[in-house]
């Protein structure tokens, strides 16, 4: 099987190749990685219309490179999806779609914490539609640290995940669960109390399993 990967950010090259070897064993990954579009998002106050098409035209490229199934692994343009599904005949994943999907129902109280201003808007977006789809009352409390996505970008990992273990510590007392809201985030997951972790929702595995389902259909 042949997965294509299109990221936003090298933070999530190595973890989600990781992934795909340990969910798919044997697959062959590949990654179209575009810097580009985050720091554009940044100053447009998260214009999609300005990147949609260049990632719609990743999708094509990825179709075209043989690719079975396409994962879109930034949530910062997760609402770009169905326009990428339209434009080819393979399966597209939203990396946070099924993360959502399983953290409308954990509880009345959902806690939401991103590092980058960008994903926040989406991702509450895209819980309130699940939560209406599911007929569900929710109420979400965001949080943004985006002071921890800094450091990342700086090479600062250890310094990204105490500032971000610092606020998700804060967040847990106060909601049934909490959506980390960027696949770069489930990093910090070990490092928080064991008997916390399971109120801790992120994207990367689920998503991975939705790959191997689209692949298996």
């Amino acid at each position: 099987m042949k997965l294509a990967i299109i990221h936003t950010t090298p933070a999530t090259l190595v973890p989600l190749k990781e992934l795909a070897a340990e969910i798919l064993p044997g697959c062959d990954v590949i990654n179209f990685v575009d810097d580009s579009i985050l720091p554009q998002l940044a100053e447009t106050g998260g214009d999609l219309t300005r990147v949609e098409e260049r990632l719609v035209g990743y999708a094509r490229f990825a179709q075209q490179a043989g690719a079975e199934v396409i994962l879109s692994a930034c949530s910062s343009v997760g609402e770009i999806v169905p326009a990428m599904r339209q434009a080819v005949s393979i399966p597209v994943i939203r990396i946070d779609e099924a993360m959502a999907e399983k953290a409308v129902r954990s509880g009345a109280t959902i806690g939401v914490a991103a590092t980058l201003a960008t994903t926040l808007n989406p991702t509450l977006r895209l819980l309130r539609q699940k939560a209406e789809e599911a007929g569900l009352k929710v109420e979400f409390k965001p949080v943004l640290v985006s002071a921890a996505y800094q450091k990342l970008m700086a090479g600062d990992k250890d310094g990204h995940d105490d500032l971000l273990v610092e606020a998700l510590e804060a967040l847990t007392g106060e909601v049934d669960g909490v959506v980390l809201a960027q696949a770069s985030m489930a990093r910090v997951l070990p490092r928080l109390p064991e008997t916390e972790r399971g109120k801790f929702f992120t994207s990367p595995r689920t998503a991975m399993e939705q790959v191997r389902k689209a692949s298996q259909a």
